[in-house]
């Protein structure tokens, strides 16, 4: 069985993100790169899923500058088995749609029989590709899935997909696309032998030219980024507690119209 894992490299979640000198993107200086961590959760599905099997391929893909093959090494480092970075100007400017285009395409290429992403990246919280990528497949997709079996003959795969209250469980016909949610397991620590194993598996760059594929205008543009106002100060209400109280309720009623 071969799985293919979509992965995306994130600015750190501490780090202090701060717009750059061009308004339309941040500053990179001083950023630590990281998978994003919707997409271990991924990465360890797939690797479960091999372990359970006993046998299986599972490749980790990016699409993303040079830096992105540190993300593509820390998957490695966890147990794939190599990994596909797409990697060309051409996809500098790339919204989501023309990333699923470019993902779709080497999914065509590798013909796996499943298809496993985060359900966003956590820098933009668009969660739009892996049902444009589903969608260019012409394949099934599962979002926001918290439980995952395939079946002993790698025909179907039941997924728990959490809604509110609980969970909708579908059975999904193979090859699919599922997108993993935090709780469906427990992403693992990459071992030293597994760090030291990583520098030589294979990673494949890839260039649009090799998948048929060329620049194209982007349906979607960052118009400009903007940082969130500053909170205003706290107050802190002063008196007994039966005027506190009748205080409190009348600065959510009256000023912050909160209730």
């Amino acid at each position: 069985m071969k799985i293919l894992v979509l992965v995306k490299q994130v600015p750190d979640t501490a780090t202090q993100v701060k717009i750059g000198a061009n308004p339309k993107a941040i500053d990179t200086a001083g950023i630590t790169w990281i998978v994003s961590p919707y997409d271990e959760f991924a990465v360890e599905e797939a690797l479960r899923i091999k372990e359970k099997r006993g046998q299986a391929d599972v490749v980790a893909v990016t699409l993303g500058p040079d830096r992105a093959k540190e993300a593509l090494r820390s998957c490695l480092a966890m147990g794939c088995d190599r990994a596909i970075h797409l990697n060309d100007p051409a996809w500098a400017e790339a919204d989501t749609l023309a990333t699923a285009k470019a993902l779709a395409a080497v999914v065509k290429q590798e013909s796996p029989e499943l298809v496993l992403t985060g359900r966003q990246a956590i820098d933009d919280d668009m969660g739009a590709v892996p049902a444009q990528v589903a969608e260019l497949l012409g394949w099934p997709c599962a979002y926001w899935i918290m439980e995952e079996a395939v079946d002993g003959d790698g025909k179907t795969a039941r997924t728990g997909r959490q809604v509110e209250g609980g969970l909708e469980i579908f059975d999904v016909p193979l090859p699919a696309v599922l997108s993993a949610q935090k709780g469906l397991n427990e992403p693992r620590y990459p071992t030293l032998k597994g760090i030291m194993g990583a520098k030589k598996k294979e990673i494949k760059d890839v260039k649009a030219g090799d998948l048929g594929l060329g620049a194209e205008t982007p349906q979607l543009s960052v118009v400009a980024l903007e940082a969130l106002p500053p909170r205003p100060p706290g107050r802190i209400i002063q008196g007994d507690v039966p005027t506190a109280v009748k205080e409190l309720v009348r600065s959510l009623r009256e000023d912050a119209k909160a209730i």
